[in-house]
């Protein structure tokens, strides 16, 4: 099957919902891409953590953070803590060893319990002068926690936005970059920031940006290294972390200079430089963070570091994180607290362990979808639904695979919006297939209905070319079925000719339904029957055996019409007689096909069977048994019936004379001793008669006439020809047909 032998939907359909489908992820419209991608990456976070490891072994340096237990809001307060608390707990830190102290809180506001914030409830004259004088010089918290920070590394920060004051900020560092064009296009870019109190600022070794970048769906997956503050580069918290750590003077990045994916593009960040090599970053200059989630052994007690009751060296080199520990963001392991993510992507850089998102994994994903849908597309419309939808799950499931596996080795390669993007091209071919077949099948409702049982309409339904209406070559079984003495019939029912018109709908309905019920078509309405046909236009292997099953049905559904026929009367009284039909079956070659007129379409089959299978059934009243089929019926046939065989005529315009037989049962009947005892004396009558033995035919004829069933009117039949075949000898090259048919 070709494309063209498809409805353009079933294929065009899809393709628009493939393009559709690289749009949408392609431009992350509505975050959809972000979400189905967050996903998938969260799922592999909960299922395969990064196993914790502490930090001091790899760069020298443990990384803690500050927790604010319930023994440290007893001991300080709730938070936050004064300023002259924050720096009894930096000199306490120091004193144990800490190396670098990070807080994620800016000192954005002087000390409410400052002295000098107290001048302004002093009341005003000479009489108060000195108590303004003391309160002047009394020791600031706000200066006493900048002297802290002065004589530790300490990292403050500063937030970056749109709408703030705007100010010159004290950065320590500069954000070096390696390459050929300049990376940091592609960062985050804001136009203000506002950061700690200035002292608090000069007092600090680091001053980087607290803002995270959340993604769409405001899950913290990635840490940021670099913003974009006007038109210069300035350092996230973790760069200046980073900094210190290693002891280096600048952060130095590494440019892609748009070399990065599969087409290339705008410059971005490709790495940073840490102590373990080139760390991987997106192009924004942002890491995703391998998560190990909350670990005991992370997290320092407060009031412990205050009391000095930590072990021996817990702190010695340690980089600990101070953070508010209401302020909680979200993270694929749930809601964690700020300074813990920030510590664990500390961990990640001086581990060297981060995941890695090659820039050319989005392209990539985009690509192995363009090809993936073309190829689902092609399979719809080439091999149909079915054969799509196992290639779709085998896809789904590979790229699921590679990307659990490429998931072990910290490469992250999203599956989802792949899958998700082929399962939605699978289903607008679904759909589109499906409403092709339901369409289809309407249409062939309306123009077949009363032609091809509904199980053949479904099939054309879902394979509409199987339909040859231009013609072909068919061997087919065709079954001719009328009602005998029908011109007789109809005239005892002048007085009453919608009583006849009803008789023959409960005569005619049930023995079409028999052939519908085994496959077979209506090939032709008569007056007094119908004809029908099996192997077109689907084939039927089993066509002669399934024609034949359908007369033994008609057979049966005559007898119930006829047990309730006889208990009814005319309109003058007389009781109804049973009525009796004739069946010709013949199998042969035929010429199937067919025409559209007038939004009905016309199928039959024409051929020497056709002819045949009528002109059985219109003399098959003379042999008794209403079942007659020709041999090449019997042939076929032969293993699920018993036939006897009842004639051997000359038909007009066929080649050679014809067998005729009597179905008269089933394979049981065929190996009964009483069968095979009439089935050889008939083989003994016809051959005598072919040889012209015309008084051993007669003797023979005598003795089944006296087998209890034997059809009369078939031996007399037999009888009379003999006796005008007596008066009447053939001539010496005799067929041994007879062709004056004997009424």
């Amino acid at each position: 099957m070709n494309l063209r032998d498809r409805p353009v939907a079933v294929w065009g359909v899809p393709l628009l919902m493939l393009v559709l489908a690289l749009a949408v992820l392609g431009t992350d419209a509505g975050g959809v891409a972000t979400r189905l991608r967050g996903m998938l990456f969260d799922f592999y976070a909960v299922q395969r953590p990064r196993p914790y490891e502490d930090t001091r072994a790899a760069s020298g340096h443990p990384v803690r953070v500050l927790d604010i237990d319930a023994a440290s809001i007893s001991r300080f307060g709730s938070w936050p803590w004064p300023h002259a608390t924050m720096a009894g707990l930096t000199y306490a830190m120091k004193e144990q060893g800490a190396s670098i102290v990070v807080f994620l809180t800016p000192f954005d506001k002087p000390d409410p319990a400052s002295p000098k914030g107290l001048l302004g409830l002093v009341p005003p004259g000479p009489s108060y002068d000195a108590a303004r004088n003391l309160l002047e010089h009394m020791p600031s918290p706000d200066g006493a926690l900048a002297v802290a920070l002065s004589g530790v590394k300490s990292v403050t920060g500063f937030r970056l936005g749109d709408a703030r004051p705007e100010r010159t900020l004290p950065v320590k560092t500069a954000i070096a970059w390696s390459g050929t064009r300049n990376p940091f296009g592609r960062t985050r870019a804001f136009d203000q920031a506002s950061g700690s109190l200035e002292a608090i600022e000069t007092a600090s070794a680091g001053l980087g940006a607290l803002n995270l970048n959340a993604d769409s769906d405001g899950t913290v997956r990635r840490m940021p290294l670099v913003f974009r503050l006007r038109d210069k580069a300035v350092p996230s918290v973790e760069a200046e972390v980073l900094r210190l750590a290693e002891g280096w003077d600048a952060i130095t990045l590494k440019s892609d200079d748009g070399n990065s994916g599969l087409f290339g593009g705008k410059p971005g960040v490709a790495s940073v430089d840490t102590g373990r090599g080139n760390l991987p970053t997106a192009p924004d200059g942002s890491f995703w963070i391998a998560y190990s989630g909350p670990e005991a052994a992370r997290t320092v007690s407060a009031a412990a570091i205050a009391d000095k009751s930590l072990p021996r060296n817990a702190l010695r080199d340690a980089i600990v994180y101070v953070g508010a520990p209401d302020e909680l963001v979200n993270t694929p392991m749930g809601l964690r607290p700020v300074a813990e993510v920030h510590a664990e992507a500390a961990e990640n850089l001086l581990l060297g362990a981060a995941l890695r998102r090659p820039a050319s994994a989005e392209q990539a994903e985009l690509l192995c979808l363009l090809l993936f849908g073309l190829g689902c597309a092609f399979m719809i419309a080439r091999l149909g639904v079915g054969w799509a939808g196992a290639f779709v799950l085998a896809v789904v499931a590979g790229t699921g695979y590679a990307s659990w596996s490429l998931y072990t080795d910290h490469v992250l390669f999203d599956a989802t919006g792949l899958g998700c993007g082929l399962v939605a091209v699978w289903s607008a071919g679904a759909g589109a297939r499906l409403w092709d077949i339901v369409s289809t099948r309407s249409r062939l409702r309306f123009a077949f209905a009363d032609i091809l049982p509904p199980r053949v309409i479904e099939q054309l339904a879902r394979n509409p070319q199987r339909l040859k209406l231009d013609g072909e070559n068919r061997t087919v079984t065709y079954l001719a079925c009328g009602v005998r003495g029908y011109a007789e019939l109809a005239s005892s029912f002048r007085g009453d000719p919608a009583a006849f018109t009803r008789l023959m709908q409960r005569v005619l309905e049930p023995l079409m339904n028999k052939a519908f019920e085994h496959g077979g078509a209506i090939g032709k309405l008569t007056s007094d029957g119908f004809t029908a046909f099996w192997n077109a236009p689907l084939d039927d292997p089993e066509h002669a055996i399934h024609a034949c099953e359908a007369a033994t049905g008609m057979m049966e559904a005559i007898a119930r019409t006829n047990e309730i026929v006889t208990h009814e009367r005319r309109i003058d009284g007389v009781a109804l007689s049973p009525v009796e039909i004739g069946i010709g079956i013949a199998t042969g070659p035929a010429i199937a096909g067919g025409f559209k007129a007038h939004r009905r379409t016309a199928y039959s089959v024409n051929g020497d069977c056709v002819v045949l299978a009528t002109h059985i059934q219109q003399i098959s009243g003379q042999y008794g048994p209403a079942v007659i089929v020709a041999e090449d019926t019997r042939k076929a046939s032969e293993r699920g019936f018993a036939f006897l065989e009842v004639d051997y005529i000359a038909v007009e315009n066929h080649d050679g004379p014809v067998k005729l037989y009597a179905m008269l049962g089933n394979p049981v009947m065929r190996a009964s001793p009483k069968f095979r005892a009439l089935a050889t004396f008939h083989d003994h009558i016809f051959q005598s008669m072919r040889d012209q033995q015309w008084t051993k035919a007669r003797e023979l004829i005598e003795q089944c006439r006296k087998l209890s069933g034997a059809s009369q009117k078939l031996y007399e039949l037999h009888l009379n020809r003999i006796a005008y075949f007596e008066d009447n000898p053939p001539s010496r090259d005799w067929d041994g047909a007879f062709r004056p048919i004997l009424k």
